[in-house]
């Protein structure tokens, strides 16, 4: 057998790792989309780099849109299997993936009015909402630690990986020529003590691990709380230079940890008394998931929810639904914050407010979680004095902040303590993904350090034997 990685092959986004059998058989492990690639995004969501009509099965780590954002393109393509995943995941899917067939026709739409006036080719989305409600038809949900089989040949559990509601990171066990080959791809990795969600656990020994190295360099280590570093912020900005917080977030997982951290300063009785918008569409949808499943809350979520019902709610918090209400939070003067998707501000209506803001000096953009360095969330993070936005350049005067203890990703710390599970002599080969090239080859040594001997960086599209 064999696995081919065809996206997130030395880069963060674009999850699809493709294992196919002698005889055939193939399981792609998610289908995501890339994001914040630059002028190369379009066109490697285009192209998948292999057959969909040969794929028989598709198993869904989580729900983000870097993981799942081309399942409907590889429905459209010929894909007719199944598509396991958690119940969460299922449910944060469906709405993820409507909203980004939505965004993707509005921003087409958007784009093409200057193309056509700079007569230039039009662009095309990559699927509409009518594909992504016909790929939601081929999903089968499948419990956490529950031995499912496939085929004779193929098995697999889910495990929670913390990262999302829903999160898992997939053991596969595969029978060819009569021998038993375990294979872990981690998904996406969360943190040890994470503000909402459970630990990741333990997972059966592997004999091959795919594991994300998003922030194999990096340990998240704020000095303040997070609700502290808020309130500073949004005391600065909003009652000192009388400007608004916008915040680029993602509307699963970042936005219900800002509003999680809000209403502890609510509850402590420092939030200052502002309007707080959350201007994303599906973000209403997300919250009440994550509040069906309380299951994956950790001890400290569900202590405060012994007195306080709704740990998401607060004094002056009001969520945006129509396209109108968000126009009209850029003519409003008024000090506010905005959490607003998408989290690289690379699509959305946070791009909208960020174009309508940059300029102003009084405005803060807060960056609370990983960007791609050629997204417009890269380019503030990186502090360039100029960035392009919808094909227009503008200079940057706004205060541009950083919270990098908001990640949803484990540090490198994370990382190992999910691997330290394994008996590194038992284990093969691990294969890193998801990552920048320079991040994963210092991560690659600290692997290695803990008795993992081999330590490979696939490249995109590359093969290798298993």
């Amino acid at each position: 057998m064999h696995i081919t990685f065809h996206g997130a092959a030395r880069t963060v986004t674009g999850s699809k790792h493709l294992i196919t059998l002698n005889d055939g058989t193939s399981v792609l492990l998610d289908c995501g989309m890339f994001q914040g690639m630059g002028e190369k995004t379009e066109d490697l969501n285009e192209h998948l780099g292999f057959n969909p009509k040969k794929v028989q099965y598709a198993i869904l780590s989580h729900a983000h849109i870097d993981h799942c954002g081309l399942i409907p393109k590889l429905v459209a393509e010929g894909f007719k299997g199944q598509i396991f995943c958690t119940p969460p995941t299922m449910e944060l899917a469906r709405i993820l993936l409507m909203d980004s067939a939505r965004i993707q026709q509005q921003d087409t739409e958007y784009s093409n009015k200057r193309r056509r006036r700079n007569n230039e080719p039009q662009l095309t989305a990559l699927y509409n909402e009518e594909q992504a409600m016909e790929a939601m038809h081929l999903f089968k949900v499948v419990e956490y630690n529950e031995d499912y089989v496939i085929t004779p040949q193929i098995k697999f559990r889910f495990t929670d990986a913390g990262h999302l509601v829903g999160s898992a990171a997939i053991h596969l066990s595969l029978l060819e020529d009569g021998k038993h080959t375990q294979l872990t791809f981690s998904g996406d990795v969360g943190r040890y003590g994470d503000l909402l969600l459970r630990s990741p656990q333990t997972f059966p020994q592997a004999d091959y691990i795919v594991i994300e190295s998003t922030y194999g360099d990096s340990l998240h280590k704020d000095v303040a709380p997070i609700e502290d570093k808020l309130y500073e912020i949004i005391n600065h900005t909003c009652l000192d230079k009388k400007g608004k917080v916008i915040i680029p977030a993602f509307s699963v997982g970042r936005t219900q940890e800002l509003l999680y951290a809000l209403n502890a300063l609510e509850l402590k009785g420092k939030l200052p008394d502002l309007a707080y918008y959350v201007d994303s569409p599906l973000s209403t949808q997300a919250t009440e998931v994550l509040k069906h499943h309380p299951e994956v809350f950790n001890t400290s979520v569900a202590e405060v929810m012994k007195t306080d019902a709704d740990p998401f709610a607060f004094k002056g918090l009001r969520f945006i639904e129509s396209t109108a209400e968000s126009i009209a939070l850029n003519d409003d003067p008024r000090p506010c914050v905005i959490i607003s998707s998408s989290g690289m501000a690379e699509a959305g209506r946070v791009k909208h407010h960020i174009k309508n803001n940059i300029g102003n000096p009084n405005t803060t953009i807060l960056i609370v979680g990983y960007c791609e360095p050629t997204s417009l969330g890269g380019h503030l993070m990186r502090g360039d004095a100029e960035v392009h936005i919808f094909g227009e350049s503008y200079e940057v005067k706004a205060e541009v902040q950083v919270i990098k203890s908001m990640s949803a990703h484990g540090d490198y710390e994370d990382l190992l303590h999910f691997l330290s599970c394994q008996d590194p002599k038992a284990v093969k080969k691990v294969f890193l993904v998801h990552g920048e090239y320079e991040v994963q080859q210092h991560f690659a040594e600290k692997v290695k350090e803990k008795g993992f001997e081999t330590v490979e960086t696939p490249y995109q599209h590359q093969r290798l034997e298993l």
